[in-house]
């Protein structure tokens, strides 16, 4: 791809991002006219989201997108004061993963709505934020907040707490989402107004040491996993080369990564056989992550592969349906559209790096 071409993409692909932006500064999923409930707004969509206008430079839409997220915290301080006081067990009484994007209320139908990981992708967001100068926690009041995530993930022992996970299903300890709250509290350690509970940090990569190079008890090989090599930089090197080496033999399909064997989510039966959506961001994440090892080549070559995933209007979605050129109805979700940005951004680099 052609320098010029780079600029094309990124601009064309976060113009569709930008239209998923509500005034509060939160992000919709997809688009707010979608049927399929996708017109919220997650913690963690938000949080990935923000990525591609990290990578781009574009730090007052990370600002307003954060500060959006702390704004919600705050709104429930009072359920996060209870929780960090007693021992959360049933799932509404845990922070909840998604919110009414003006209101910043919670949406109360049944929902996998303990997921470990949005918090720590909470909490590292605002310490992006934080440490770019780009400040977000202004009042004593939200610098309370910020301690009292840090508190609610030691309260729950997020080491040893089975979540939702990051596709919000059964319920199992999950190595992404420890990794997640790892990242961000690392992260928050270095805030001067942040008490770090004492060995909250260390447990969690202990846990992680455990359980990698699987997910979860139930899924050795996992799309989830990749969040661990970026954003979040919690593995050692051969815990990252394993996993991987596993996505790329098990998970990687023509239009997409599925996200682990037997999947049923938007699953395509045959006659034969079924076969599992391929999610159209697995590509670009595998090209984030060569990138920032310098592996060109195989940067470039996931590149590619995401750019095929894009539709003639220019959109990125959720999923093909497995062994088909058939996108489903979420159609662009925003997360996608923010990997491919930082993808064709990290390669572009990379390359200009090279010569």
């Amino acid at each position: 791809m052609q320098d010029s071409n780079f600029r094309s993409e990124i601009e064309q692909h976060l113009a569709v991002l930008r239209t998923l932006q509500t005034p509060t500064g939160l992000f919709t999923a997809a688009p707010s006219d979608v049927a399929t409930g996708y017109n919220k707004a997650w913690l963690r969509d938000v949080f990935f989201i923000t990525l591609a206008f990290e990578v781009t430079g574009d730090m007052e839409t990370v600002r307003k997108a954060a500060k959006a997220l702390l704004g919600i915290i705050c709104k429930h301080q009072d359920k996060i004061d209870w929780a960090v006081k007693h021992k959360p067990l049933e799932s509404w009484q845990f922070i909840h993963a998604r919110y009414n994007p003006e209101t910043f209320e919670e949406y109360w139908e049944e929902w996998g709505n303990k997921q470990n990981d949005a918090v720590g992708e909470v909490l590292y967001l605002l310490s992006v934020c934080e440490h770019s100068g780009h400040n977000v926690i202004e009042t004593a009041d939200e610098k309370r907040m910020v301690q009292l995530l840090v508190d609610y993930l030691n309260n729950i022992e997020y080491w040893q707490s089975a979540d939702s996970g990051i596709w919000e299903e059964n319920q199992e300890l999950h190595a992404s989402s420890i990794g997640a709250c790892v990242a961000g509290l690392r992260r928050a350690s270095t805030m001067p107004y942040v008490t770090m509970p004492a060995g909250v940090i260390e447990k969690g990569e202990a846990a992680l040491r455990t359980l990698l190079p699987r997910e979860s008890a139930s899924k050795q090989t996992d799309l989830a996993l990749l969040s661990l090599i970026y954003p979040f930089a919690v593995t050692t090197d051969a815990e990252r080369d394993l996993i991987l080496e596993r996505i790329i033999t098990n998970n990687l399909r023509e239009r997409g990564v599925i996200r682990y064997a037997g999947d049923a989510y938007y699953a395509r039966k045959t006659e034969e056989k079924t076969l599992e959506a391929e999610w159209s961001f697995g590509l670009s994440w595998l090209a984030i992550i060569y990138a920032e090892l310098g592996q060109a080549t195989e940067a470039s070559v996931y590149l590619e592969k995401a750019k095929a995933t894009v539709t003639a209007d220019g959109l990125i979605p959720e999923l093909y349906y497995g062994g088909t050129d058939t996108p489903n109805e979420n159609v662009p979700l925003g997360w996608a559209e923010s990997m491919y940005v930082v993808a064709c951004r990290k390669v572009q680099m990379l390359l200009e790096k090279n010569q």
